[in-house]
């Protein structure tokens, strides 16, 4: 199934060029945060595919004006065509404000879910806007990653980890595919196309 993984900034390859057959085979779409909401509207009913979202940390005014026909899994898993998807959004705390966790705080939300996860024998994917903890995150606060995504993938082994806040454009070195262990790492930093059944991804998405 091939999926499209979208962050923190609007494509306009999608947007301002739009031709719906640029996503033709893609099933899904999964937003990580940090995106304006007509966006994901837009996406979800111009090119007729389902949008799951977590809110990154610019995603306040989401609490007002959600993205329309889009679904928030945030805090639950939602399966799709099988698939177990995980949604965790914010960021490192760093500043006042909404959508910002501490470690701890992080910790408490993954403890809540706890029965869920149970209940679906764990889970494919985990949806985030941070990353996890000194695997392709920044050093500084407002883009350190969290341990607990680190504990999430060595406890579940999900198949994909996909998250955004750390651009492309940073030129910090940060990649668009890393790996842990078994997991599958995408930063889906504007946008990226993915097949969730592909083993030579490390190939494919550089």
């Amino acid at each position: 199934m091939k999926i499209l993984a979208v962050a923190d900034e609007e494509s306009r390859y999608l947007w301002d060029f739009y031709q719906r057959d640029k996503l033709e085979n893609v099933e899904l779409i999964l937003s990580a945060g940090d995106l304006a909401p007509e966006y994901l509207s837009f996406l979800t009913t111009m090119y007729a595919i389902p949008v799951l979202y977590v809110h990154g940390n610019h995603d306040d005014k989401y609490a007002y004006k959600p993205p329309e026909g889009c679904i928030c899994i945030d805090d639950t898993i939602y399966v799709y065509n099988g698939i177990r998807i995980l949604g965790l959004g914010g960021s490192m705390r760093y500043r006042p404000g909404g959508n910002q966790y501490t470690e701890e705080e992080m910790h408490k939300r993954v403890k809540k879910l706890w029965m869920k996860i149970l209940l679906h024998r764990g889970f494919d994917v985990l949806l985030t806007h941070a990353p996890a903890y000194q695997i392709n995150d920044g050093r500084d606060l407002p883009h350190q990653g969290f341990q607990e995504f680190v504990t999430l993938m060595e406890k579940y082994k999900p198949r994909f980890f996909v998250h955004g806040h750390v651009h492309l454009s940073y030129g910090r070195n940060h990649q668009r595919y890393d790996q842990y262990h078994n997991t599958h790492i995408i930063n889906a930093y504007e946008r990226c196309v993915f097949d969730y059944e592909d083993e030579n991804l490390r190939e494919h998405l550089r």
